[in-house]
């Protein structure tokens, strides 16, 4: 298969979410079938509910200043299928990204596997990763961890970010049972690092631990903020303190109060990746948690701010940047998957908005926006679409307004898509 024929057939396996098949013996089978290709290189698993790709981001970039050789497995992907693998911190090209594609699905059919959307993909990145002969990789887990493709990867270290309410039609409807689901990625032959987490979500992953017989490790919460003003610009100063070493006045590569949980993990993961003979100096890390990026969280691109917050918990610390940091009127685009808390996080975001612009997403999965429309009634200027050059048309109406894309990442994607497009 060629690029485009390759992307065709991973999409023609059904939606990513809504053609998931939760399970571990499918992928397992199908890693064996190429050979076990995981097993050429050591592994970092990162789950939870927010704040994942970012801590993959940060520790990505802190390796790549040791110059340790990465592999980098993220998902979703914003414009282009190529974001999710990236070796070296560039995204492999569409070429090997089709040779990858067109292995694992002969593999798939030779072997009558019928693996979904997410287990192929899962598969071409472990592939593409012992093919350019990675010394780590770090994966992103995709939905909870307990039956996760990337979960059949046996990662040697998992970290799991802080756990809140998403996707409970899949993991559960109480913090308690979604917890269950993550904390199931640590096993008896894992080190497992932890965010600070909630008592529920701490309870369960404690007795994780205990049941594989584990000692958790937890991130520091020794962090220290300084806020200051450099002509006319707000800079936000953060150390870290850990039981080995301060990591002293680092100025966040990625933005937002929530990153310093984020930065705070991935310290800890670089940590235990010295122990094990890592050559990553202080200096790496500092550097590292400075020069990070992470595309569509809270992103300024081509004048907009882009964020794909999609949960409740994401929606409080979008509110809260924009609350801190921007101050001239907001223009809210909002589209959103119909399987969300739509209508809590409508309650957290919308009021913030002097035009509130209403679209939907090329997506099976999203909420229309005559649904949508049914949580903005307290708004007073609230505009519905019908697509994505609709909304954008109408915000640049507002010029005086800084425009915000929130409510999935699918909408980011398709907004910088758009605007790629028409440069």
């Amino acid at each position: 298969m060629n690029f485009e024929e390759s992307v065709k057939y991973l999409f023609s396996l059904g939606n990513e979410v809504l053609a998931m098949k939760l399970g571990l013996e499918n992928p397992k089978r199908l890693f064996q079938a190429l050979g076990n290709p995981h097993e050429k290189y050591l592994k970092i698993q990162i789950a939870g509910t927010n704040g994942k790709g970012s801590t993959c981001a940060f520790l990505d970039s802190i390796c790549r200043q040791a110059k340790i050789k990465t592999g980098l497995y993220t998902s979703p992907h914003l414009v282009s299928i190529t974001e999710r693998i990236k070796i070296e911190g560039e995204e492999i090209s569409e070429d090997d990204f089709a040779k990858y594609a067109t292995k694992v699905r002969e593999v798939t059919e030779a072997e009558k596997l019928y693996a979904t959307f997410f287990e192929q993909m899962t598969a071409i990145a472990l592939l593409a990763f012992a093919e350019n002969k990675v010394e780590l990789a770090i994966l992103e887990t995709g939905l909870g961890g307990r039956l996760d493709a990337t979960t059949a990867a046996n990662a040697e270290i998992v970290a799991i970010t802080p756990i809140d309410y998403d996707h409970q039609q899949y993991l559960g409807e109480t913090l308690t049972e979604i917890a269950g689901e993550k904390a199931a990625i640590i096993r008896s032959n894992t080190k497992a690092i932890i965010s600070p987490q909630k008592k529920e979500a701490e309870l369960v992953i404690r007795g994780r631990c205990k049941e594989v017989g584990i000692e958790p490790i937890w991130a520091t919460t020794d962090i220290k903020s300084k806020v200051y003003n450099e002509g006319g610009v707000t800079i936000i100063s953060t150390s870290f303190k850990t039981s080995k070493m301060s990591y002293p006045n680092n100025l966040l590569g990625l933005e937002g109060e929530h990153q310093k949980v984020n930065a705070s993990l991935a310290i800890g993961i670089a940590e235990i990746l010295q122990e094990l003979n890592f050559k990553i100096t202080d200096f790496d890390i500092c550097i590292g948690l400075e020069t990070a990026t992470h595309k569509g969280r809270l992103e300024f691109y081509k004048n907009i701010l882009f964020d794909g917050s999609h949960n409740i918990a994401g929606a409080k610390a979008l509110l809260k940047y924009l609350e801190e940091f921007v101050y001239e009127p907001i223009t809210l685009i909002f589209g959103a998957m119909k399987d969300k808390q739509i209508a809590e996080i409508a309650e957290i975001l919308f009021p913030v908005a002097d035009v509130l612009i209403l679209t939907e997403v090329e997506n099976t999965r999203t909420a229309k926006v005559e649904d949508l429309f049914q949580f903005s009634k307290k708004q007073a200027n609230v505009i519905l679409t019908q697509n994505i050059a609709e909304a954008l048309d109408i915000a640049r109406m507002f010029p005086e307004n800084l425009t915000c894309v929130t409510g999935s990442l699918y909408l980011v994607g398709e907004v910088q898509k758009n605007l790629d497009k028409n440069v």
